[in-house]
């Protein structure tokens, strides 16, 4: 026999004519035509230099070469299988560490709840959560999970539309009261977006209000925007998921429509059947919905 050395389907062709001792037996279990069959063992036989098999009235029968290659290739045969049971059992059973990457208000004001009743319910998953204003390359597997607000999201990603978030004008609730109208907003001090908080719809909305003008303090997070407000800084507009939960907020106005964002859970399309990222996203979606409900 040369150096040369049999390819996988090859190691396959000659696996199932020896267990089978036929050509069309083997054709059978390859799922392929008798002539395929023939042509792949004269093929193998004229690379490898060696006859394989001794043709007869009963059949084909290994020789001493087709033997050894058959054994291998027996061989091969069950570890693989046994590694693809191993895989898929993992894969059934939602266990494992998920990386995820979310923003950091939607962490503090939604997610953690969440984040902590899943782990209640899914012992055997551990969640990696990753803070930031920045969408991580999920092909790259800097994360597995992305739940982000965007009205855009990548298509090289899937996933699936939770909720839309609303955003509205928040004040300290013992300073403020409701505001009707854009030329009352106008009579306020603001809180505004930084050029660090990239938010062209915000900034937008603001000139085009005429609010951008009487915004002296800016801050480069909705963290941040959310800590002002509370010290009494000035008005702004914050997500309904921060500004609601907040005893010492109160909202001002109904929400801003054009300001809405839609909140989406993100994956690689590689890992959208593993179970336990399924697990956690079914969970999330769910248990999001009902929150924002509520």
């Amino acid at each position: 026999m040369n150096e040369q050395k049999a390819h996988w389907d090859d190691l396959g062709t000659i696996l199932a004519i020896a267990a089978t001792g036929s050509l069309s037996g083997a054709a059978r279990r390859l799922g392929v035509s008798h002539a395929t069959v023939y042509r792949r063992l004269g093929a193998i036989e004229k690379r490898l230099g060696v006859r394989l098999f001794e043709r007869s009235r009963t059949g084909y029968t290994p020789t001493p070469a087709g033997e050894d290659l058959a054994r291998t290739a027996e061989h091969l045969e069950a570890e693989v299988l046994a590694a693809e049971r191993r895989v898929v059992g993992q894969d059934l059973q939602p266990s494992g560490n998920v990386a995820v990457t979310t923003t950091d208000s939607l962490l503090f004001g939604l997610l953690s709840p969440v984040f902590r009743d899943f782990r209640a319910s899914h012992p055997e998953i551990s969640l990696d959560v990753a803070i930031s204003n920045q969408l991580f390359n999920l092909s790259k597997r800097e994360a597995d999970v992305a739940i982000r607000p965007s009205n855009m999201p990548p298509e090289t990603l899937v996933g699936r539309r939770i909720a839309v978030l609303e955003q509205a004008v928040y004040g300290r609730a013992d300073a403020y009261d409701p505001i009707t109208t854009h030329a009352a907003l106008r009579a306020f001090s603001w809180i505004g977006p930084s050029s660090g908080l990239y938010d062209r719809p915000l900034q937008s909305w603001m000139t085009a209000v005429g609010v951008d003008a009487c915004c002296p303090y800016r801050v480069d997070t909705l963290m941040g925007l959310l800590a002002a407000v509370r010290t009494g800084t000035g008005i702004a507009v914050l997500p309904c998921y921060l500004g609601d939960g907040d005893p010492l907020l109160a909202r001002l106005t109904e929400p801003v429509a054009e300001l809405a964002r839609e909140l989406w859970l993100l994956t690689h399309p590689d890992l959208r059947r593993v179970a336990r990222i399924r697990a956690l996203m079914e969970f999330t979606a769910q248990a999001v919905k009902a929150r924002l409900d509520a």
